[in-house]
């Protein structure tokens, strides 16, 4: 569990730098650079080395490769469908204390056009998600997340506290439950359960992407005491309708989804538990 070891040595803002450092395309390059190095001394082993980097860079841009490393690796759990939502539904309407947890997904540190710190694409998307299925359902929702080891630049807004803001503002959806404090998945269990538990929540409906998904639901259910369910709603996964050819060539969008998928990938191998 080097992340957590990390986080109890003081060590937590070290994650972000980690990460950009073995995710894609940081380890091409670097195989780029060293073949370009060793080039005059061994000129075919720089050569090979600056051609598969050319080839990691290209397969890491790819959405087809993303998929097929999401679904070989990971194997995110299924979006809920009409009769699983139904099912929420009735158990809410039967009285079950339930809370839908929104996990955040990442802030912008300076949205000018607003003033004030705004979130990501992926936290906009996960609390859009989020309240559209408490509007199905009846399940208050909970937001988490705070301001994560990557945001040293004097942000003080918690990532939850900006998401309250626009269910209520934008969505008319006031949050039942914010968690502001959290800065890591991990750390988003351990402090909504706390704050559910005097509630008497005995069952959480957690959304996040897809791809994030296997490891927060290990989070949670790890961090849950025996009577608390947690219930996965994953979401943001829907692939482009893309052509076999416009698959398999590089994109941006292709690099994201790979990055995402290779984060889970390596946060796997070093919090096994």
């Amino acid at each position: 569990m080097i992340a957590d070891w990390l986080t109890s040595a003081g060590l937590g803002a070290v994650k972000p730098v980690a990460a950009c450092l073995l995710l894609p395309p940081m380890p091409m390059l670097a195989l780029a650079l060293a073949g370009a190095g060793v080039m005059r001394a061994r000129p075919r082993a720089g050569r090979w080395m600056v051609v598969l980097a050319v080839i990691g860079i290209w397969l890491a841009s790819s959405n087809g490769a993303a998929r097929w490393v999401q679904e070989a690796w990971l194997a995110p759990p299924a979006p809920l469908d009409a009769a699983q939502r139904a099912q929420l539904q009735a158990r809410a309407a039967a009285g079950t204390r339930m809370a839908i947890v929104v996990l955040g997904g990442g802030m912008n540190a300076d949205a000018s056009e607003y003033g004030q710190a705004d979130l990501a694409n992926v936290s906009f998307q996960r609390l859009r998600y989020g309240l559209w299925l408490g509007r199905q359902t009846g399940i208050p929702v909970a937001a988490s997340g705070g301001l994560g080891w990557a945001q040293t630049n004097g942000a003080t807004t918690g990532e939850a506290t900006r998401m309250a803001q626009v269910a209520r503002d934008e969505f008319g959806l006031p949050l039942r439950w914010v968690e502001a404090t959290s800065r890591d998945t991990h750390e988003n269990a351990v402090n909504t359960l706390a704050l559910l538990q005097p509630e008497g929540v005995t069952e959480i409906v957690l959304v996040t992407n897809g791809t994030h998904m296997p490891r927060a639901l290990r989070e949670f259910r790890v961090a849950a005491p025996p009577n608390v369910r947690v219930t996965p709603a994953s979401m943001g996964e829907a692939w482009p309708a893309d052509s076999a050819l416009l698959r398999w060539l590089p994109s941006g969008e292709g690099l994201l989804r790979m990055r995402a998928a290779t984060r889970e990938i390596l946060a796997r191998l070093i919090d096994r538990r």
